[in-house]
């Protein structure tokens, strides 16, 4: 196991832990929510490092955090069946909020909050959501790959 793709993959883990995010929904926390955020946090992470990264690299941390998520859905008491078919549902799923990241004009706030609204399918607090994505990529900015691959972070955003 690469340790630096599990020290990344435990500080995305550690940013999806927030508990303002699920707070801010208004439902009972689920592992579908947990798993958008994980995806919102790790699209995010790709979309602002893919430069610091080779396509080799950056396919060898995605292939890590897919591995990961199965072993998630495996302890859970999913079967193979079961876990092939999520899988496949979740990547798609990973790759349709990377390619509104990577397409979409998020310049202004009210995409923003469309986008939020969307992705989590709640009509409340998107605002806080749509606040929390620039925070979050002022953090991002502000911070290296480095700093996300040598130990766990603590994120002061």
């Amino acid at each position: 196991m690469n340790l630096e793709f599990l020290n990344i993959y435990n500080n995305i883990v550690k940013l999806t832990r927030n508990k303002k995010l699920y707070l801010n929904l208004g439902r009972s926390d689920e592992f579908s929510d947990r798993l958008i955020f994980l995806f919102l946090h790790f699209a995010l992470f790709l979309k602002h490092y893919k430069s610091q990264m080779t396509k080799d690299r950056s396919q060898k941390l995605f292939d890590f955090f897919i591995r990961q998520i199965e072993l998630s859905i495996r302890e859970i008491g999913h079967g193979d069946v079961t876990v092939n078919k999520k899988m496949k549902e979740y990547v798609n799923f990973f790759y349709s909020i990377l390619d509104q990241l990577e397409t979409r004009n998020f310049e202004k706030k009210e995409n923003l909050i469309s986008f939020f609204q969307n992705l989590l399918n709640n009509d409340k607090n998107n605002e806080f959501y749509a606040d929390y994505y620039v925070k979050f990529e002022k953090f991002l900015t502000k911070s290296t790959l480095n700093h996300f691959s040598k130990d766990i972070i603590n994120p002061n955003f």
